[in-house]
Formats: structure tokens, sequence, C-alpha cells
């Protein structure tokens, strides 16, 4: 079954105040942020959390990257068509995106990102030693780890609620790989 996106007029006023900024703030008000906005208490909640990782161990361009592997794991054609442009805006160059997506990214610090994303996707959070290993001997902090679930948690939401209501993707499609 898919769900109609709300129209303006559709939904209640506190998802009106969030719909007005993210026209000043997008020029839009993009499909699925439209969608959870049948609650506005969703809504709301989602783009406060979102907007408190700016403080999060990963920058925006490593988010970008982090949002579509994400995406790819939990197959959310919307989110890799969203976060492939963000991605690009950051500095990403499309090919790069791919091999992100497919694990080719020659960085070993993007294949241990990599591998702890897909084990907490695939085993309901559960990541072995040899992985946490990996990440830790990548760089990373343990605070970075609970960023990343953080930020595994935010896409995962958006993924979901897309996949459940399947509706109209507004932006390019991103490439398949």
């Amino acid at each position: 079954m898919q769900l109609n996106v709300p129209g303006y007029e559709e939904v209640s006023a506190e998802t009106k105040i969030i719909f007005e900024k993210l026209k000043t703030a997008t020029g839009k008000v993009p499909n699925l942020y439209a969608t959870i906005g049948y609650s506005g208490n969703a809504l709301a909640s989602y783009m406060a959390y979102v907007q408190a990782q700016v403080k999060n161990s990963f920058h925006g361009k490593d988010r970008e990257a982090i949002y579509l592997i994400v995406s790819q794991l939990n197959g959310c054609e919307y989110c890799l068509a969203s976060h492939t442009l963000s991605a690009i805006k950051f500095g990403w160059k499309e090919e790069e995106t791919l091999l992100l997506r497919s694990n080719k990214f020659p960085d070993p610090k993007w294949q241990a990102i990599y591998a702890v994303i897909q084990s907490v996707i695939e085993n309901k959070g559960d990541v072995s030693d040899l992985l946490l290993t990996a990440f830790f001997e990548a760089g990373f902090s343990v605070a970075a780890l609970i960023d990343l679930m953080v930020l595994i948690n935010i896409m995962s939401f958006t993924n979901y609620v897309y996949r459940l209501t399947k509706i109209p993707v507004d932006f390019p499609l991103a490439k398949a790989i």
C-alpha cells in the first residue's frame, strides 16, 4: 500500500511551522519529510535529533557517506537519491559515492565503517570483536562508535519510513551499483 504525501493543508499547525522552515532553508519540503509530518511530534523530534548531530564525531561529509552506506544496506532508493546529492554538495564525487556504497572505497577507514554498519544492520546491533578492533585500529574512538550508532539510527528511521510508505522519490535517482 502506498500512502499519499500530505499537502500543507492536511498537516497540523506544528508540522506547518516545520514545513515553513524547510521551505526557507532548502526551497522545498521533501516528500519524505512531508510524510513524516503526518505526525508533527515525529517530524519535530526527528529534525531536532538530526540537527544535534552537527556536534557528532563525524563531520558533514563523513555523515553523508555514512547515510549512503546505511541507505544502500537498507535498500532505500529515496535516501540514496537525496543523500547522493547531499554527498556531492559536501565534496564527494559521484563515483566515490558508488564506491562507498559498494564497500570498494580504497581507504581502510571506510572499509571499517562499512563493516560495522553492515554488522549492526544485519545482526540487530551485534558487532564482532574482530570488526570493533578494526574500527578502533582505523583511528576511531568509543565516542565515534556511539556516534556512528546514532547516525545508523537516524538513517534507518527514514529508510524504514520510505519503505513503509513507498512515497514518490522527488530527487534524481542514484545510480545503481
